[in-house]
C-alpha cells in the first residue's frame, strides 16, 4: 500500500547534492520504493541524479510517496529529514 505525504523544502540553497545524499541515504535503508513529485517533475528518491533533476528550490512543494513493505516508516523518517532541514542553518 502506497502512502504519500506533501513537505516543503526548507533549505536556503533548495534540494542540492548534501542534502540528496542525505535523502538517498535514508530511502536505502528501507525496502519501500519511494517517488518524490515537484511540480511537473518526478524521480526515484534512491537515485540521486533524478533526485537533482527535480531543481526543487527552497520553499518548493514536494509530494513524497512510498510504496512497499515499510512504506510508513520511511516515509515518516524522509519527511523527518525533510523539516529538519537536512541539518543545515
Amino acid at each position: 500500500m502506497a502512502v504519500e505525504r506533501e513537505v516543503i523544502i526548507p533549505n536556503k540553497e533548495g534540494l542540492h547534492f548534501r542534502p540528496i545524499m542525505q535523502f538517498v541515504d535514508v530511502a536505502q535503508r528501507y525496502q519501500a520504493g519511494v517517488t518524490v513529485h515537484c511540480e511537473d517533475r518526478s524521480a526515484d528518491g534512491r537515485s540521486p541524479m533524478e533526485m537533482l533533476m527535480l531543481v526543487a528550490t527552497q520553499g518548493s512543494k514536494v509530494r513524497v510517496v512510498a510504496d512497499g513493505a515499510d512504506a510508513g516508516e520511511l516515509l515518516e523518517a524522509l519527511a523527518s529529514l525533510v523539516e529538519s532541514g537536512f541539518g543545515e542553518a
